[in-house]
């Protein structure tokens, strides 16, 4: 690792690091399903090249990568504190909340905000999260 940058995770799509360090908070920066190969998780294109994207898999796979990003920052997802996820269409919520619900609760879990966008930044995506997380030095 060097300068936030995580070794083996996709890099960065313009000048930011994997997450940043202010104090006793990490900032993780907006994170997808994308592989180092910049290949997706959850993405599917058959032999007639129709193409199939699972918001389950992108989701389990972006909170996945998020938790390599934090573990590199000497933290885990239980020390997470705010979550903000941007999805593509509402009408993924139910799958996104199913699987959000294997890797948090409402006791223990972080704040959280969801909201819709117009795009992200591969027309293959469907899901992408920020978090900040807190932990004493």
């Amino acid at each position: 690792m060097t300068n936030n940058i995580i070794d083996g995770k996709a890099k960065p799509l313009g000048a930011y690091p994997h997450f940043k360090r202010a104090g006793d908070f990490i900032f993780v920066s907006g994170t997808s399903s994308r592989r180092e190969d910049n290949s997706h998780i959850g993405v599917e294109i058959d032999e007639n090249g129709n193409l199939s994207l699972d918001i389950k898999e992108q989701t389990r796979a972006v909170i996945k990568n998020i938790e390599t990003t934090l573990k590199a920052a000497g933290v885990e997802l239980s020390d997470l504190v705010e979550i903000s996820t941007y999805l593509m269409s509402m009408d993924d919520f139910k799958g996104y909340n199913d699987v959000y619900g294997e890797f948090f609760n409402a006791e223990t879990g972080p704040a959280r905000t969801t909201i819709a966008v117009h795009q992200l930044p591969h027309p293959h995506l469907l899901i992408e999260i920020k978090a900040v997380a807190y932990k004493k030095e």
